[in-house]
């Protein structure tokens, strides 16, 4: 453990402590985690490093600074410590009961978008399960003339979902509800989203600990095979008649998962309408529609 604080030190010496600190604790991203740490809780960008890297930190600023090098050595993620991510180049607010966006997500939204062809219809969205409302407030600024619904069974993450699509611009357009996937849900849309809980129960315990011990359970736990929120929202997509003719249904799976849920969705009748992959080429997105008002994907 490095000795002193941070109190005192320049904007780039508090930088080079933290990454001794992070580094010294074992921490393989040491470098960027304390300049993600340094530019967010003193609300600096890059240039203001740049360029006035040699100003003095007060002792506010070294204190807070320490704090939160102290929690991350503590294995607590920096997205959880600075309260905020970026997903599709937005920024959102972030609580106890939401993920940490992630990159691999925002295959979904690429897919989405790509299942709207003329980005200015007026298209009706619904984001199941939407936590932070990333991906439904990614699609609404996206497509300027679109409305959606964000449905989730925590109120605390539906506080923040409304809160983040105010701060980006889509307040109007985007409308939240507590619900049980699609229980007692009724409407017509022409694209349904989810990244649903798809983890096999037993493996969290053996998750990393910045997912294991910061993370929500219920936005991880998938049940004792991973696939009880795929059932869910299949059956009650179908049944309650959600999708609009044409409509899409996309789903966030994991890396092994492409299978077992294309089986699924076959089963409950609906056409696979295709695979995506991620960024780092794991399957990422299945898409899938109902007979009705078939077209390509």
């Amino acid at each position: 453990m490095i000795a002193g604080t941070s109190r005192g030190l320049s904007r780039r010496e508090a930088l080079r402590r933290g990454t001794t600190l992070l580094s010294s604790g074992g921490n393989a991203e040491a470098a960027g985690d304390a300049r993600f740490l340094l530019l967010g809780l003193l609300g600096l960008d890059a240039r203001d490093l740049l360029l006035d890297g040699d100003r003095i930190l007060d002792a506010q600023a070294g204190d807070t600074l320490d704090a939160a090098f102290a929690r991350r050595l503590a294995g607590e993620p920096v997205a959880r410590i600075l309260g905020a991510w970026e997903f599709w180049g937005l920024p959102f607010r972030l609580a106890p009961e939401t993920l940490v966006p992630r990159p691999d997500t925002e295959t979904l939204v690429a897919t989405a978008l790509a299942c709207a062809p003329d980005r200015a219809a007026s298209l009706r969205c619904l984001d199941l399960g939407t936590g932070s409302g990333c991906i439904l407030v990614a699609l609404l600024s996206e497509l300027p003339q679109a409305s959606g619904l964000g449905l989730d069974r925590s109120q605390a993450a539906l506080r923040i979902a409304r809160h983040n699509a105010v701060a980006n611009g889509v307040g109007g357009r985007a409308a939240f509800a507590a619900g049980d996937w699609c229980d007692a849900l009724r409407g017509s849309f022409d694209l349904v989203v989810s990244n649903p809980p798809y983890i096999v129960r037993h493996v969290i315990q053996h998750l990393d600990r910045d997912v294991r011990l910061h993370d929500p359970h219920a936005a991880l736990d998938g049940g004792p095979d991973g696939l009880d929120a795929y059932r869910r929202i299949l059956d009650g997509v179908r049944d309650a008649a959600l999708l609009a003719p044409g409509g899409r249904l996309l789903l966030e799976i994991g890396y092994d998962q492409a299978e077992a849920v294309q089986t699924l969705g076959r089963g409950a009748g609906y056409a696979d309408l295709g695979l995506r992959r991620d960024l780092a080429g794991h399957d990422r997105v299945l898409t899938f529609g109902l007979p009705f008002g078939h077209t390509d994907a």
